[in-house]
């Protein structure tokens, strides 16, 4: 292994400590935040418009059934639009190869349904008020989720403990199955891909640890405030450049994959808690619906890459959301206020919530207020409502902002990683797929990249078109001029690894290739025609159409 930076930036350790650093900050992050404790309704831009227009607010009358016709739509649209982004934009255009063949189909058509669904709900909002008049107004579709701050919070906190959570095993698990690092932890790799030891260690964590922490984010049964006792207080600055920092944190694990940013791997890295590295089941298509599509079936892959950093790209989406709420947080929208030295009490009475306006400077959220005795039984409305150590300060907006350079970093970062290194052109092809060059000779490098040659060849070729043979190899062009003739050292390789012990298919593999070899030097000696050469108007000679060498005068064969 070649010791460069990339070694250590995408060491196995670093990679543990990261992943397990995220699922601790998104628990404190969580604690902290006091808007987990709001009783007042949640709002979020787009992704509440999806929420209510799908969930809630039905009129009782025939616009429901437009409703859901709408929406459905929407899904519909989206999901078409997503696939053809993924192929004309992601593939076609921006040439990336996260996104060659289907690969990442799924999450681009989840987040291209999401926008196409906000669109149709502004859709039915028009069609509302211009055919339904100003009946229908409290039906109209907003950003409010119609459902609490604290419900939407521990959903969340449940959601993105269950994407940290694939998350950290998806980065273990591959790691222990992989090779790449040979030389850490041997016996526990070994022991891991034992038998069902992986498997069973993967359901029964995600059961136990799953039921434990889902009890305690729902329950209450544990405090953070009491837990605690104000050690270290956060304010909303603080929370800012907590959540900045758990974004940054998401975008590092993924770059520290060691596929990335190609994801591609030849190598059979099997899916959490399954024995099968891919999940393909086929979608039988109607026979009216054949005619468009031209096909009998459609096949779904679900492959390991995409199954986790999907999972992740919407644990990042809730982590922005996170951060949006220390920017625009204020008090008394979300029914609380500040009392002494900055700390932030919660009302729970809706009917008292219900008569605050926040607009005016009279409003009696409060602790002045809350503070008087109004019960008849001599209590306090300040003794009803729930006290937190977190602070608010009121830091100004710009100062706030100043957290997210840091995220803005990482996503730069990304972003030229992505630009430089994920791209791919017609004529270059990397048979490392992004990964890091192990230390080899240059017999075993040349070996390498002639075998990879000369199966695209004989694929080509085996189809009976000559022509298309030659575009294969034109369009393969290796830094490093290679050798196809029988007598290289890949040949005597081949009879190495055939007395080795190996199994039927790998020696099956192996003779297949010594096959493909000695095919190779049939060809010309310039190109791959198998007739009249185009380019030096010569034939192939005796000796080369028998494997004993190119034609006279010619040259060994570059591909």
């Amino acid at each position: 292994m070649v010791h460069d930076a990339r070694f250590y930036f995408q060491h196995p350790y670093l990679r543990m400590i990261c992943t397990l650093l995220v699922v601790f900050l998104n628990f404190l992050i969580y604690a902290e935040d006091p808007i987990a404790d709001s009783s007042q309704v949640c709002s979020i831009p787009v992704l509440g418009n999806v929420f209510a227009f799908v969930f809630s607010r039905y009129p009782p009358n025939a616009w429901s059934l437009l409703k859901v016709i709408m929406w459905l739509l929407g899904i519909l649209v989206g999901i078409i639009a997503g696939k053809l982004c993924h192929v004309f934009v992601f593939n076609r255009w921006f040439r990336l190869k996260m996104f060659a063949n289907d690969e990442g189909s799924w999450m681009t058509m989840w987040f291209s349904t999401i926008i196409s669904v906000y669109i149709f709900s502004n859709i039915y909002n028009a069609f509302l008020l211009t055919l339904g008049g100003t009946s229908n107004i409290p039906y109209l579709i907003s950003m409010q989720m119609g459902i609490k701050n604290s419900t939407f919070m521990k959903m969340a906190a449940t959601g993105t403990w269950l994407g940290d959570f694939m998350t950290a095993w998806m980065v273990s698990d591959m790691m222990l199955q992989e090779r790449l690092y040979p030389s850490w932890n041997r016996f526990i790799r070994q022991w891991w891909r034992s038998g069902y030891t992986r498997i069973v260690m993967f359901w029964l964590l995600l059961i136990s640890l799953c039921t434990t922490v889902i009890t305690v984010i729902c329950t209450d049964i544990i405090r953070w405030d009491y837990l605690n006792r104000g050690f270290a207080p956060s304010n909303e600055l603080s929370r800012a450049f907590l959540a900045a920092s758990i974004l940054s944190l998401d975008l590092l694990i993924v770059m520290q994959d060691w596929d990335f940013p190609n994801f591609t791997n030849s190598l059979d890295v099997r899916l959490p808690g399954v024995a099968k590295a891919i999940y393909a089941f086929d979608i039988r298509i109607p026979d009216w619906f054949k005619r468009i599509v031209d096909d009998d079936v459609w096949t779904v892959h679900i492959t390991g890459k995409w199954f986790n950093y999907g999972v992740l790209f919407v644990v990042m989406c809730l982590d922005l959301n996170m951060w949006k709420n220390q920017m625009i947080y204020s008090p008394c929208e979300y029914g609380q206020y500040v009392g002494p030295y900055g700390s932030i009490y919660t009302v729970h009475n809706e009917t008292e919530l219900a008569l605050v306006d926040c607009s005016s400077d009279n409003h009696t959220l409060n602790y002045e207020y809350r503070n008087q005795t109004f019960a008849p039984d001599g209590e306090t409305l300040l003794s009803k409502d729930i006290w937190t150590h977190s602070r608010y300060t009121g830091y100004p907006l710009y100062v706030k902002l100043s957290s997210f350079l840091l995220s803005l970093t990482a996503f730069a970062v990304f972003g030229a990683l992505v630009v430089i290194f994920g791209r791919y052109s017609e004529e270059h092809r990397d048979v490392y797929q992004g990964r890091m060059k192990k230390n080899r000779t240059l017999n075993n490098l040349l070996v390498r990249h002639s075998v990879h040659s000369l199966d695209n060849i004989v694929e080509v070729e085996g189809e009976a078109n000559a022509a298309a043979a030659a575009d294969a190899v034109a369009a393969f062009k290796p830094s490093t001029p290679l050798k196809s003739t029988v007598s290289d050292p890949g040949v005597q390789r081949l009879k190495r690894l055939k007395k080795m012990k190996l199994s039927d298919r790998q020696h099956q593999r192996q003779e297949h290739r010594q096959k493909l070899m000695k095919r190779a030097a049939q060809y010309c000696s310039c190109c791959v025609c198998s007739s009249r050469c185009c380019c030096c108007e010569s034939r192939p000679t005796d000796g080369a159409a028998s494997g004993q060498g190119p034609a006279a005068g010619g040259q060994t064969m570059d591909v």
